[in-house]
């Protein structure tokens, strides 16, 4: 990347100017993010990859993850700012004054969706490629999502914003010519931005049994009617959309999931209107909105959903739950609880857009702290700043660990609510941290931090709060019995750590006991209060899970301890506060700080 030629201004050579104070503004030194290889800058992302594969396999996929890498830090990156300035607009109204509900989307969106599905780990074909090399394609997959969040956790909403959801659910329940229209539609990929879903009315976001779109039966499909209050990806072409059929009871028990398409099966318009799209603080990419459902003709993707002699005979039609296609009350009292499941999975993928802005917000942070000057040095050479870029370091692993773990590692129950509850708030104090070591540079918007923060807000909204994720903690031990494998997983990444630090890991030994005992002695809290300390129980856990998790790293790293230092540090922070506040800790943060940041960030930019 050519740089361009230093502007000199008239006030360059004041009397108490200097060279020294001018390096201070010199801004060609300041170069962040943009432009790098976001694969070859990252040794810990190759720490990761080389722990999954190896040998040919590694051979195979390192160039392409270094293609993919290139167009992350470059194009997509640089298209993401021109978004966020320009994004998706709509056109409510064609010419004639017809309601086309419309949105239209700026040029610098659609080239990077072009090149994102063009380069897509995701993809059928690239899925069948890699392992026909024997190649597992998930650890590339899972890279190729944390590099883009780096860039725009917006353009991977509108890219699989409920396109797996959509696609799934429709294979097992939609009428065969439906299903064939949307595999024309998503054309057999899990992403591409035309599936969508729409749970979300005025009555709450959360309390989704509060619902008030109704569903009618039309022969042997349904008509909605209602008004979904905040739909993301509003310009797809198919949606998920939850509504309550005529006769079902006014409970979570009364949802049932239908498909609605943008077309109908006549090839009319569908009855899909949208009143406006949402300001958001964020996420400019993706275009949010509010949508009216008019007799939009729509398709049950619940058990018995098919029309009356198309297999659901002999099936009690009059019941809500006993089968229900057209014409009865619907659905088997599960469709919520279905959409939920489903829900939970995409709770990773919001887990990996916190950690996406998170790792961009450090590394930004690096970048600037190396180029500006204060106090006779570099920001970088200063021991507080030292300090914070030190913390940033670990905290990121440590998310970085949680959610490769959710995506490669054994799916746990437990695993995506505290996976999410951790990686979605880290993306936020990241963002400020970064923006607090940029001064007042950071909070312009020229400056690539201040979106950085906007976008992850949203990360600890989608898919549910952070009390959402707690209760959904409650129903996983209260019903599923789910800490049984978590605290397995715990102690199986515990017997893969080494024995080199000795203190650190009798430290997490018995934090995992610990966890073990507050869950039984939660599990004796009445209702209210044991509802009350469900985030100290869940903050607890996923503090021991990450520690965990990273005594494993260590264990597999090579002989130069780093990945104990950060295990260590981060037990420390979290496992081992002290009445003196870690005064007294050893000062290995700071006499090792070049080599945790040597580990985490590679610039080889001159």
């Amino acid at each position: 990347m050519t740089e361009p030629a230093p502007i000199v201004e008239p006030f360059d050579h004041l009397p108490f100017g200097s060279d020294g104070k001018s390096r201070r503004y010199d801004t060609a030194r300041y170069r962040g993010a943009v432009g790098l290889n976001w694969y070859l800058c990252d040794p810990s992302l190759q720490f990761i990859i080389r722990s999954r594969l190896d040998g040919p396999a590694l051979a195979w996929a390192e160039p392409r993850l270094e293609a993919v890498g290139e167009l992350m830090g470059g194009p997509i990156a640089e298209r993401a700012e021109e978004t966020d300035r320009n994004p998706p607009r709509l056109e409510k109204y064609d010419r004639w004054g017809h309601d086309v509900s419309r949105v239209v989307t700026p040029p610098s969106f659609e080239a990077s969706k072009r090149d994102l599905l063009a380069n897509s780990f995701s993809d059928p074909a690239f899925r069948s490629e890699a392992r026909g090399a024997g190649v597992d394609p998930a650890p590339m997959a899972a890279a190729w999502s944390y590099m883009l969040n780096q860039a725009e956790i917006g353009m991977t909403c509108a890219l699989g914003t409920g396109g797996d959801m959509v696609v799934r659910l429709a294979e097992e329940f939609a009428p065969e010519d439906v299903k064939a229209r949307l595999a024309d539609l998503v054309g057999g990929a899990e992403l591409g931005g035309e599936a969508a879903q729409m749970l979300t009315e005025r009555t709450g976001g959360s309390d989704l049994a509060a619902l008030e779109t109704t569903a009618s039966p039309a022969g042997d499909a349904w008509r909605l009617n209602g008004l979904k209050w905040f739909a993301s990806n509003a310009n797809g072409s198919a949606f998920v959309v939850l509504a309550k059929p005529e006769g079902a009871p006014d409970t979570g028990r009364g949802i049932v999931p239908f498909l609605v398409l943008r077309e109908r099966r006549d090839g009319s318009r569908n009855g899909v209107r949208i009143r406006r799209l949402k300001d958001k603080l964020g996420t400019k990419a993706v275009a949010s909105a509010e949508v009216e459902l008019v007799d939009a003709e729509a398709f049950m993707l619940a058990p018995g959903s098919g029309p009356a002699g198309s297999g659901s005979e002999g099936r009690d039609r009059s019941a809500v739950g006993g089968g229900g296609g057209a014409g009865s009350a619907g659905g088997d009292g599960r469709g919520l609880a279905r959409m939920m499941e489903l829900t939970n999975g995409a709770r990773l993928g919001i887990a990996m857009m916190g950690l996406g802005c998170a790792r961009r917000a450090l590394v930004e942070a690096l970048c600037y702290a190396r180029a500006r000057e204060v106090f006779g040095s570099a920001l970088i050479d200063q021991p507080l700043a030292q300090r914070k870029l030190a913390e940033l370091i670990v905290e990121v692993e440590a998310a970085q660990a949680l959610v490769f773990d959710g995506f490669l590692g054994p799916r746990l129950r437990l695993g995506a609510p505290l996976i999410k509850l951790r990686a979605a708030r880290l993306g936020i104090t990241a963002a400020s941290d970064a923006i607090e070591m940029h001064g007042g540079n950071g909070y312009i918007e020229q400056w690539p931090v201040a979106r950085l923060l906007r976008d992850a807000q949203v990360n600890t909204i989608w898919e549910g709060p952070d009390n959402i994720l707690c209760l959904d903690v409650r129903r996983s031990i209260l019903r599923d019995h789910a800490e049984t494998a978590f605290l397995g997983r715990l102690r199986s990444a515990l017997a893969a750590a080494p024995s080199g630090d000795p203190a650190t890991l009798d430290t997490v030994s018995q934090s995992v006991e610990v966890v073990e005992e507050a869950i039984g002695a939660w599990k004796g809290l009445d209702g209210a209060t044991a509802e009350a300390r469900l985030y100290a129980l869940a903050a607890l856990m996923v503090d021991v899970y990450a520690a965990c998790l990273l005594m494993e790293q260590s264990g597999s790293e090579s002989a130069d301890g780093r990945k104990s230092l950060v295990a260590r540090l981060y037990v420390r922070s979290h496992l081992s506060r002290d009445r003196l506040r870690g005064l007294l800790d050893p000062p290995d943060d700071l006499e090792r700080f070049k080599e945790l940041v040597d580990g985490t960030f590679a610039d080889r930019r001159g």
